[in-house]
């Protein structure tokens, strides 16, 4: 039995991934991710309101990182640019945590039920991207667009990551911002 909170939500996230992965999410009941931990299905519930937010976890810390990242941005730096740094910090995020990510955006990537609810904390998650850059003084158009924008880029660069996990992430989200960049540049005539 785990000891302490953040054993058994360790152990339960660990378990939910195998068993999503060896199983499928769909077929995967909470009281057997409760048995793989080694608790009791009511030790999962005090953790995690449901099988899908194991896997979403960390979006608190992540939502904090990058309000922060944003606000402490060297000033005098375009939106993209912020966003640029800010989403370099969840990289690094992602990256310290790669054994359970990588997987992680696997199960996700074929689970429709999780797609969604990705889907929902991305919104979040943008929305308070463009929050902290209006607190910084961006125009409040431009401020949803960046984020939007940014998120677009950040999530490409996750998704060349898992593919080629031979260069960082930090790596794959230069390229990212850099193809972004080329895209405004180029002309609409």
């Amino acid at each position: 039995m785990p000891r302490s909170g953040l054993e058994a939500r360790r152990r339960l996230q660990q378990a939910a991934l195998e068993l999503y992965r060896e199983r499928g999410f769909d077929q995967t009941t909470t009281a057997e991710i409760a048995a793989r931990a080694g608790v009791n299905e009511r030790t999962f519930f005090r953790h995690f309101p449901d099988k899908r937010e194991v896997l979403f976890h960390g979006e608190a810390d992540l939502r904090a990182a990058l309000m922060q990242s944003v606000a402490e941005a060297p000033d005098g730096l375009q939106p993209l640019q912020i966003l640029l740094c800010a989403f370099r910090e969840a990289g690094r995020i992602l990256e310290e945590n790669r054994p359970f990510s990588e997987p992680r955006l696997e199960v996700i990537a074929r689970t429709p039920a999780l797609r969604e609810r990705e889907l929902a904390k991305a919104a979040s998650l943008t929305e308070a991207v463009a929050e902290a850059l209006r607190q910084r003084g961006v125009a409040d158009r431009l401020a949803g667009l960046a984020a939007h924008t940014g998120w677009a880029a950040f999530h490409q660069a996750a998704g060349a990551w898992i593919d080629d996990p031979s260069q960082s992430l930090d790596t794959h989200l230069s390229r990212a911002f850099d193809d972004l960049r080329a895209l405004c540049a180029t002309s609409t005539s």
